[in-house]
């Protein structure tokens, strides 16, 4: 396990903290038209792939945040199962992780060259957690964390001055007491950063849980970052399996959907509380695939994802008083719809279709909040995660 520790906790119910935020991707303009893309309204676009099929790891586009088209450029070099990405602040480096069950589960990091649109595999360090499939950096830029769904635990890597990553890691893990011996193992399925870099917080899709660790912003270590003493967490729904998170734009506001019932919960924020206000269904076909949610920037309208029945898209508008939901309209979509990425401007979503082999590209009415397939599909092989990043700086 090299220079790594494990660290379990045992967890008792408490209250809850948290908060999370977007970085806007800046555009710089430039009125040039290449293929399908215009300049002037570019974005990259990476593609992180399951490659149990024809794929072979990252995939980099130029996407038009205007008319929808893209353009292939590159793709990286070959790695296992880049099944969630992450990049850090000027967008040079991007990390994934290799979503294998096995000892061969591991962080990966990428240097991204974005004159030349090339990623190139700099190392690999072991998660000693296995399926790892969600990966992120703190605020500080100095450590990366994934979500292992397997090894129902959280690692935290130390990245490197020149942004490698090293062999200091730490594990976390979690064991019940007696009172909840009646709860599943452990699958930890998300870790997001409050904005302010305070806290994390951490869904367990096993434990139907949220975890709220303090985050020590002075950490030169990685055993340094998340408190072992002051550990909050929320029991939710027995059976639910919270996955994914969204926060409001203006951070008064979470919202949660599990992936076994389908169901949204909205809590309200404050000073590191929450408050739950409302829960309502998003997937209507209990298909118990439920994968993604997302806010659009301007905080008016919410999506989550469905697969397994009836695959698609729910479509909330948010109130403006209370941040709370009502459920406007269902868009179908491909296959096993996993996640999905609205663009910085609000004007389109696109969703990374697994087993059509697809990313479609849907236009969102900026009154209505509805999709519209714009037909401009993205045909690649078992895509999951969807990334942008800024051309240039």
């Amino acid at each position: 396990m090299g220079l790594s520790s494990i660290r379990v906790f045992l967890v008792a119910s408490m209250s809850l903290l948290q908060v999370a935020a977007c970085t806007d991707v800046k555009i710089k303009k430039k009125n040039v038209s290449i293929g399908n893309v215009n300049m002037a309204n570019s974005l990259f676009l990476l593609i992180g792939t399951y490659t149990t099929g024809g794929s072979d790891g990252i995939y980099v586009y130029r996407f038009d945040t205007v008319n929808g088209g893209s353009d292939y450029l590159s793709q990286s070099t070959s790695v296992e199962n880049p099944s969630y990405l992450t990049l850090s602040k000027n967008n040079n480096r991007v990390y994934s992780v290799t979503e294998n069950e096995d000892t061969s589960a591991c962080a990966n990091a990428f240097a991204f060259d974005r004159k030349t649109s090339v990623l190139d595999l700099e190392n690999s360090t072991k998660t000693d957690g296995g399926a790892p499939c969600y990966i992120n950096l703190d605020p500080t830029g100095k450590f990366v964390l994934t979500a292992n769904y397997l090894g129902g635990t959280i690692s935290v890597i130390r990245v490197e001055k020149d942004g490698t990553l090293s062999n200091d890691r730490d594990v976390i893990g979690f064991r019940q007491g007696p009172k909840q011996a009646y709860r599943r193992k452990s699958h930890l399925h998300t870790t997001v950063f409050s904005p302010d870099g305070k806290y994390l917080l951490a869904t367990d899709l096993g434990k139907d849980r949220l975890y709220c660790f303090e985050v020590n912003e002075h950490a030169q270590k990685a055993s340094e970052l998340l408190s072992t003493t002051k550990l909050s967490v929320v029991d939710l729904e027995i059976g639910s399996g919270p996955r994914h998170l969204a926060f409001s734009p203006n951070g008064k506001h979470l919202y949660l959907l599990s992936e076994l019932s389908g169901k949204v919960n909205v809590f309200d924020y404050h000073d590191g509380k929450i408050k739950e206000v409302q829960t309502l269904t998003a997937d209507g076909f209990k298909g118990k695939g439920s994968a993604d949610i997302h806010i659009t920037p301007d905080g008016r309208f919410l999506y989550t994802s469905h697969r397994l029945k009836q695959d698609g898209v729910s479509i909330f508008s948010v109130s403006k008083t209370d941040g709370k939901l009502t459920k406007i309209g269902y868009q179908p979509t491909g296959v096993h719809p996993r996640n999905f990425i609205i663009t910085p401007n609000g004007r389109m979503l696109l969703v990374a279709n697994r087993d059509s082999n697809s990313i479609q590209v849907f236009s969102i009415n900026q009154s209505t909040g509805m999709l519209t397939n714009m037909n401009k599909d993205i045909q690649i092989d078992k895509p999951v995660c969807l990334k942008f990043a800024s051309v240039e700086d």
